[in-house]
């Protein structure tokens, strides 16, 4: 058609033509009317260069957008030709007569129409977290939107900044096209279909099914599973008949396991999980595959003050406390003999399926001294060891491995008051001492020091008898009389009615003064008890009497010697 043809010739053309004819006519020409302002066409991409997009818009020229309208965020060029593009006619022309097309606006009313049907309409639809704002995130839905904090999720996230970078799905809550605002919510896109999800997982979740899931976050005290709607419990006790730590050392936040349903609240909906009731119990027949007596062997996982825990096999461990480590008792913790990761084979000694508990020993591997120590000690025999320990009532001296001695506080002097052990001993040193009792079936040697030197008390009582003068070193006052020392180690009673001038009463100074030494008469002996009785007034009537013995001894021999030499004398002297 010439480009000086105009609408006027056109009618007259086709005056005479019928209206089916007509029809056609306008269709044919139709693309020759100009397009209205601001008015989104589709259009065919005929060329691409280096600045341009040039496009086919049904005008009598061509239309032409700047190519920049056609890049991806990554700078891609995203059309090519022959594609069908949405374009606005914008006002003027180019140098070289093209129409002037706006891409980018023609997307910006689209979207903004899609917003308003999507807001209308209740839809959801995709936006990009592109940054965190104060109060919330920034999302790209076509135009930017903001979304507020508490419409992030269905609880309140630890860490917004998790989701900048993600696609996400959000429903439009405000839009204003005039003001360009945008307010989304993914908190509204995603509670419909949680709560859909959660439905339709609690109408066929039942105890005992097993069931798939996703962890969502873990704790110390087990990990909470998505199991689409709802969240479980997988306590960490649950993870495995092993031992479990922490369930990071097991699980990770994202995976997806599967697990049993051990327990459902239907009125509170909460739901208890368990991977480890997946398989066997490995204690059901715990009995049957352990014995006690029989030998194993196992990696130590853990060492306490008590003892330590060997994995004999998967899910299964057991104690070896630090009593069943060595036949010694010098061991002060199991970490001295065994550690975390060590390989070390036991002994059973018992197991209990009740409990799930199995008793190990690793002494057991090695003779027990006991069963042989009456054959290599006997009573009265001398042995040496090292002070291993201390009590108020005694001292333990180990004499060989394994093997300990009671040094009772009675049996380390014949003649010291001992109030306690170390007044003689030092823990480390080495002593000797003389086995006085074996008592191999309750693991117990009595021992003492003071029997490597002679009794002196013993000593005394054969030196000695009742009526025999001593001597004596007062050593305290008592209210009933006084304590005379008569040697070493060995004390005397004197009453104090077995003192002259000495009545007890308080108000009387008693006569005898401690550090002074006296003659005493010995008047009781028990050497069974080990008592002595003195009496100074049995000592000074004896001694009177020994006095007037001597008198009388001697007057009876002047008399004679008298009578012998002068008869008269003699006589007259009698009478």
């Amino acid at each position: 058609m010439p480009d000086n043809e105009t609408a006027e010739d056109i009618d007259s053309a086709i005056g005479d033509t019928d209206p089916d004819e007509y029809q056609h006519l306008l269709e044919d020409y139709s693309h020759l009317a100009p397009p209205a302002r601001h008015e989104v066409l589709s259009g065919r991409v005929l060329k691409v260069s280096q600045t341009s997009v040039f496009i086919d818009v049904g005008h009598k020229s061509d239309g032409v957008a700047p190519i920049e309208q056609f890049r991806d965020p990554d700078g891609n060029v995203t059309v090519a030709v022959g594609d069908v593009v949405e374009v606005i006619v914008e006002d003027g022309h180019t140098s070289e007569g093209y129409v002037r097309l706006s891409h980018e606006r023609a997307s910006r009313l689209r979207i903004w129409d899609t917003l308003d049907k999507a807001l209308a309409e209740q839809l959801t639809v995709s936006g990009r977290v592109t940054g965190r704002v104060k109060g919330g995130l920034t999302v790209d839905i076509g135009v930017p939107a903001f979304m507020p904090g508490s419409q992030i999720d269905l609880r309140s996230p630890r860490n917004p900044e998790q989701y900048v970078g993600q696609d996400i799905p959000v429903r439009l809550i405000k839009l204003n096209r005039k003001r360009g605002n945008a307010v989304v919510s993914r908190k509204m896109a995603i509670e419909e279909d949680a709560t859909l999800r959660k439905q339709q997982t609690l109408d066929t979740i039942a105890e005992g099914s097993i069931v798939t899931g996703v962890v969502k976050n873990l704790t110390e005290y087990g990990a909470f599973v998505d199991l689409g709607g709802i969240d479980g419990l997988l306590h960490v006790t649950d993870i495995s008949y092993g031992r479990v730590g922490h369930p990071s050392e097991v699980l990770t936040a994202g995976d997806e396991i599967t697990v049993r349903v051990l327990k459902y609240d239907t009125a509170k909906q909460r739901v208890s999980l368990g991977i480890k009731q997946l398989a066997p119990d490995p204690w059901e027949d715990i009995t049957e595959r352990y014995q006690p007596g029989m030998k194993v062997v196992g990696r130590v996982v853990s060492v306490t003050d008590y003892g330590a825990f060997v994995e004999i096999e998967a899910g299964v461990e057991g104690l070896i406390h630090i009593s069943e480590m060595t036949w010694s008792r010098r061991m002060k913790h199991p970490s001295k003999v065994v550690k975390p990761g060590d390989s070390v084979e036991s002994v059973v000694l018992d197991v209990s399926l009740t409990d799930r508990r199995i008793s190990l020993g690793l002494k057991q591997l090695e003779p027990n001294p006991w069963t042989t120590v009456e054959q290599r000690y006997s009573v009265g025999s001398v042995v040496e060891g090292r002070v291993r320990n201390m009590t108020e009532f005694g001292a333990f001296i180990e004499i060989e491995e394994g093997i300990d001695g009671l040094v009772h506080i009675s049996d380390l002097s014949w003649t010291k008051r001992i109030k306690h052990p170390n007044e003689i001993l030092r823990k480390g040193s080495v002593i000797q001492a003389v086995i006085l009792v074996i008592d191999a079936s309750h693991k117990r040697l009595s021992l003492g020091v003071k029997q490597l030197q002679p009794d002196s008390w013993e000593t005394w009582f054969q030196k000695h008898n009742v009526n025999e003068p001593v001597r004596g070193k007062v050593l305290r006052l008592t209210g009933f009389g006084a304590f005379i020392e008569l040697a070493e180690g060995v004390e005397g009673l004197c009453h104090f009615s077995e003192v002259p001038g000495w009545s007890g009463r308080k108000t009387d100074a008693p006569p005898l003064t401690p550090g002074q030494e006296f003659e005493f008469r010995v008047v009781r002996m028990n050497e069974l008890e080990r008592k002595i009785g003195l009496s100074m007034r049995a000592h000074a009537e004896a001694e009177e009497r020994s006095r007037l013995d001597e008198y009388q001894k001697r007057t009876a021999t002047i008399a004679s010697d008298l009578a012998k030499t002068d008869p008269e004398q003699f006589e007259v002297g009698r009478k």
